[in-house]
């Protein structure tokens, strides 16, 4: 549970990484950090739903 909680504290910042690197207008790091947002993002999503269906058993 600490792992999950751990990559949605880095989803969080990758988020803001995003807005604050479009409003600069540097579509590098947008892109980078919009490919970040969506891995940790989808990590910390099935790290926390992963116990209630059952996974890793």
């Amino acid at each position: 549970m600490v792992l999950a909680i751990m990559l949605l504290l880095v989803t969080i910042l990758c988020i803001i990484a995003f807005f604050r690197e479009l409003k600069t207008r540097n579509f590098f790091a947008v892109a980078f950090a919009g490919v970040s947002t969506l891995a940790f993002g989808f990590f910390s999503i099935m790290t926390l739903i992963s116990p209630f269906i059952g996974g890793g058993q």
